[in-house]
């Protein structure tokens, strides 16, 4: 025992009490948020770190968006705006780190928006989030699926197989094809999201291995492969050679490069959405965000800098006519048979993130659904005995499966659906770290990843990088602009903004993110602030 000046007797407490809050410190918080625990709570760190880092799956990003980045700016503005994004990234990971460690929910990033906001705002904002990042998640998960099966059906152009009307988008056979292979995907993807908790531990892990698998694979065999082959782009290729295949003006050309470095690396919230599932959420949530971004930020920009030394020249590059163009350099590099082996690799890994996504879209639906905001909201939010929100799951293979069907009519709709899945969490990602810097400063002192001094420094940083980036997202990608290559993600975003702005006029107060919530919410986080002395006065 100790003494302190007032006389105040303290008692240490013993190693089985201090157990005890740590393990039990979440479920408190979320009672006094107005909830009760209904999930289970069996993952840990390494749950939580697959549930973003495999959601983001570094390797299968950069291997499908690089050319992006090749035509915008070429592979000097690739590795030099690699470095910026991981820079920054890191930063506004550690932004929604500290406010994840104080409010580690399910579907959390539309709460994180309605407390950083401030109770008068809280409703406003939280409402706009939840739309936002609904929409970016379960459009990602059909995204996805169509990229999946891209890999798969491209060895039909390695093996030189004919298909009726031959392989391109202005086929219609050949859409109907993709669409069916992707419904398929997304069938088996969401499959596995009903395994118990237990088992879909494992999912993680191996989803995990998969990803290591492919990446060392593509360290050491497809550099061997290239020796043997085409040969090598050198040096002064790979780090100086610039090129404008956007037809943008020479600054702006490079600074649309950041669609293919920001875009590899959004998502790490994920693990935020799985913080009810998870033991001790208020520390290990917030690892698992800093973690997956960092891990992600240094293989994402290893790989990016392999395969610039890896790709054959451009007059090759640009001649291949896969879907996937990457099946093709496999089987320039390493033979038809290694592409068939490296597809099957990549469409497995592809696999396991979109179903690790489709884990943090469920648990976000989920938490709307608990507020009982959507129709059907007292089915949606059920879970089953296991603590899963399988209805939940069902809905995001509804949402998916419909979304695919877009590919029928038209591939430009797909593709301009799901090309507005990244902007809106980008801009939650922002919007976050501005309402972090202009309402709440100084708040959330009770995070494990309180970020003191540097927290002004940090919001301005997130919030600024972020909305260059959003521009990016919505700014067309090719030029002159015509109705061909006009970006509807900007028209998308912009409607689901207005769903969220109409859905908080027409919810009364009592129904979603009561101005009551809010202010518990801030007095049990940090007692003496002035939300506090607000609900006082």
């Amino acid at each position: 025992m100790s003494k302190i000046s007032e006389g105040i007797e303290i008692i240490p407490l013993e190693p089985e009490q201090r157990s005890y809050l740590r393990r039990e410190a979440p479920s408190i918080t979320i009672r006094n948020l107005g909830y009760k625990q209904q999930l289970h709570r069996t993952w840990h760190l390494v749950e939580s770190f697959c549930a973003s880092f495999c959601a983001l799956n570094f390797i299968g990003g950069v291997r499908s968006v690089i050319f992006l980045g090749i035509l915008a700016g070429g592979p000097a503005a690739i590795w030099s705006s690699y470095v910026i994004t991981i820079v920054f990234m890191t930063i506004t990971a550690a932004v929604l780190a500290e406010i994840c460690s104080a409010l580690p929910l399910s579907g959390s990033i539309y709460i994180w928006a309605a407390e950083s906001a401030g109770p008068k705002y809280a409703r406003f904002f939280g409402f706009i989030v939840a739309w936002w990042s609904c929409t970016a998640w379960m459009t990602f998960t059909a995204g996805n699926c169509q990229t999946t099966a891209n890999y798969i059906v491209s060895q039909l152009a390695v093996w030189e197989v004919d298909f009726p009307g031959g392989i391109s988008n202005d086929n219609v056979k050949w859409r109907a094809f993709i669409w069916a292979v992707s419904e398929v995907i997304l069938l088996v993807s969401v499959a596995i999201n009903y395994l118990p908790p237990r088992f879909y531990s494992i999912v993680f892990k191996f989803s995990l291995a998969l990803m290591m698998v492919d990446f060392f694979l593509c360290l050491i065999w497809l550099p061997i492969g290239v020796s043997k082959t085409y040969g090598f782009r050198t040096a002064g290729e790979v780090f100086t050679q610039t090129y404008n295949g956007t037809g943008a003006p020479a600054g702006w050309n490079r600074i649309l490069s950041f669609l293919f470095t920001a875009g590899t690396m959004t998502g790490f919230d994920a693990s935020g959405h799985i913080a009810e599932e998870t033991k001790n959420a208020r520390v290990i949530a917030g690892k698992g965000i800093l973690s997956s971004a960092i891990a992600t930020g240094v293989l994402g920009f290893i790989t990016t800098i392999l395969f610039l030394f890896c790709t054959p020249d451009y007059d090759t590059l640009f001649s291949l006519g896969a879907p996937q163009p990457f099946v093709q350099i496999y089987a320039l590099a390493l033979g038809k048979g290694g592409s068939v082996f490296m597809t099957i690799i990549a469409a497995l890994g592809l696999i396991m993130n979109t179903s690790i996504a489709i884990v943090a879209a469920s648990r976000l639906v989920f938490a709307v659904a608990r507020d009982g905001v959507l129709p059907l909201s007292g089915w949606i939010g059920k879970v089953d005995s296991l603590g899963q929100p399988r209805h939940a799951i069902t809905v995001i293979y509804i949402f998916g499966a419909c979304i695919l069907c877009t590919i029928l009519p038209s591939q430009v709709a797909f593709t301009s659906l799901v090309s507005a899945g990244g902007v809106p969490t980008i801009a939650a990602y922002g919007l976050i770290s501005l309402l972090r810097l202009t309402m709440t400063p100084g708040r959330f002192k009770s995070s494990y990843f309180y970020l003191g001094k540097f927290a002004i420094p940090f919001y301005i940083c997130a919030a600024v990088f972020n909305a260059i980036v959003f521009s990016v997202m919505i700014s067309p990608f090719f030029f002159p602009v015509t109705a061909e290559t006009f970006n509807f993600a900007c028209v998308i975003f912009g409607a689901v903004t207005i769903f969220g702005i109409i859905s908080w006029w027409l919810t009364p107060e009592d129904k979603w993110l009561r101005r009551e919530f809010v202010l518990k919410a801030l007095e049990d986080l940090d007692p003496s602030g002035p939300a506090t002395r607000e609900h006082s006065d």
